[in-house]
């Protein structure tokens, strides 16, 4: 069991806008914020915030995604396709999707064009570009939940997704709760349903308890970074992921 420590959160995108899971070792807090500038301002004050969502952009996209992006990947297994590689800062700036694809060809080495699944999440990626300076990262930090919960289960990667054909898949998020669970989140949190699905689905909840549970690690000082010695892009931003 965690002990109890400062409040931190985990964030993660979903159809209303941003869920957040505040936790201090003991106890966890759910939020549905409208928009990312109100998760900086929760009622907790949280001192570590890791979301699910790129931070720093390349100018130019290689293949793979950035350097973070292919680490962080490595580990993952079958579990791989959940880090994508995250495109030019030029492409993300473009609302249009057959736009998108042209500019991320012209900055792209080699050219590659980008999924629609990719194209959905630029609004939100654009929402965070918006608001982060390099002085914010020392308390927004991007996280991937896969390479959280392989972190929480001995540094090996699931076996089960959380989704199949895009719909929740019970024992990959049962494989999940078991993981949460024994790191100190209580089973009636993990297990509540408080938003509609259309609003706030199973997963994203879960997704947020995972980083949740990295922005602990960061705040104590012993989670782990993908790279070790991160680049930084044209803005300033590390571009980096933590678990």
């Amino acid at each position: 069991m965690t002990g109890q420590g400062p409040w931190v959160a985990g964030v993660d995108g979903c159809p209303a806008g941003w869920v957040a899971v505040c936790w201090n070792g003991t106890e966890a807090r759910l939020a549905l914020c409208a928009a990312f500038a109100d998760v900086l301002e929760l009622p907790e004050a949280p001192v570590a915030i890791a979301v699910d969502i790129p931070i720093g952009l390349p100018e130019r996209a290689q293949k793979g995604g950035r350097p973070c992006d292919v680490e962080a990947r490595a580990g993952l297994g079958g579990r791989q396709s959940a880090v994508f590689a995250v495109p030019a800062r030029a492409a993300v700036a473009e609302q249009e999707y057959r736009r998108a694809c042209a500019v991320a060809l012209a900055h792209s080495d080699p050219p590659r064009k980008i999924s629609k699944q990719c194209f959905n999440l630029f609004p939100k990626i654009r929402e965070v570009d918006a608001l982060m300076t390099p002085a914010l990262q020392d308390r927004v930090f991007e996280c991937h939940p896969e390479a959280a919960f392989r972190a929480m289960n001995g540094r090996r990667p699931l076996q089960e997704p959380k989704k199949v054909k895009s719909r929740p898949y019970e024992p990959g998020l049962e494989l999940r709760r078991a993981l949460l669970l024994r790191r100190g989140f209580a089973a009636d949190f993990l297990g509540a349903t408080p938003f509609p699905k259309s609003k706030v689905g199973p997963d994203d909840i879960l997704d947020a308890c995972a980083c949740a549970w990295s922005a602990a690690r960061i705040a104590r000082g012993d989670a782990t970074r993908f790279p070790a010695d991160p680049p930084v892009d044209a803005t300033g931003l590390r571009m980096e992921i933590w678990a």
